[in-house]
């Protein structure tokens, strides 16, 4: 998909919310006739999927291999390079978050697909996502991702100071809770296994 495309979505949901875009405003914000936008996006559920396999690849295409790190600060460095590929766009993903409580249907629709997302951050952290165990990181991180939004979505700083203290304390429970179920001694007891102790829900980006 253009990234026009995907830049000028988030643009125009900045402004009129969910429930207020339309995807002729999307094609006139990216200078495309509505034939060309059709080509490419069969819906904004469209865009908002090729925005997430977009941010999957820029972590992926950043990661370095560091067998000096330890799981937990490889987690970290994956999870803040993931909210760094969402600052372009911060007004935007703001504003979905914002609007998904009153978007039950559309939280639904991205709860699995953030769990395919953070499947593919436990892989770039070097952490197994298949079978029982890799289901409790995947859940286990969802929750550290959506605590790290949260302080990301009131931060406004240039270095995103409070985000990364907010990240680092969630990874801090994740890893408590990991050890307390014994997921594994060593390596993969770094890795969430479970959430921190939040309300849980599908919001996220």
């Amino acid at each position: 998909m253009d990234p026009a495309i995907i830049s000028a979505f988030w643009r125009v949901l900045a402004g009129s919310g969910w429930h207020g875009l339309t995807l002729r405003a999307v094609a006139a914000e990216a200078g495309l006739p509505l034939a060309e936008l059709r080509r490419q996006a069969a819906s904004p559920l469209h865009i908002l999927a090729a925005h997430q396999r977009v941010l999957d690849a820029a972590v992926l295409e950043g990661t370095v291999d560091d067998l000096g790190s330890t799981p937990r600060d490889r987690l970290f460095d994956v999870l803040m390079r993931r909210l760094d590929a969402l600052q372009p766009d911060r007004a935007g993903v703001i504003r979905l978050m914002r609007d998904l409580p009153r978007s039950p249907l559309l939280a639904l629709w991205l709860a699995p697909r953030n769990a395919g997302s953070m499947a593919w951050m436990l892989e770039a952290a070097g952490l197994d996502a298949a079978g029982p165990g890799g289901l409790l990181r995947v859940q286990g991180l969802g929750a550290v991702w959506l605590s790290a939004l949260r302080a990301w979505e009131k931060d406004e700083s240039e270095d995103l100071s409070a985000t990364m203290a907010a990240l680092d304390r969630a990874l801090d429970q994740a890893d408590r809770v990991a050890r307390w179920f014994r997921m594994a001694p060593e390596e993969a007891a770094s890795a969430p296994a479970a959430g921190p102790d939040m309300e849980h829900s599908p919001e996220g980006v």
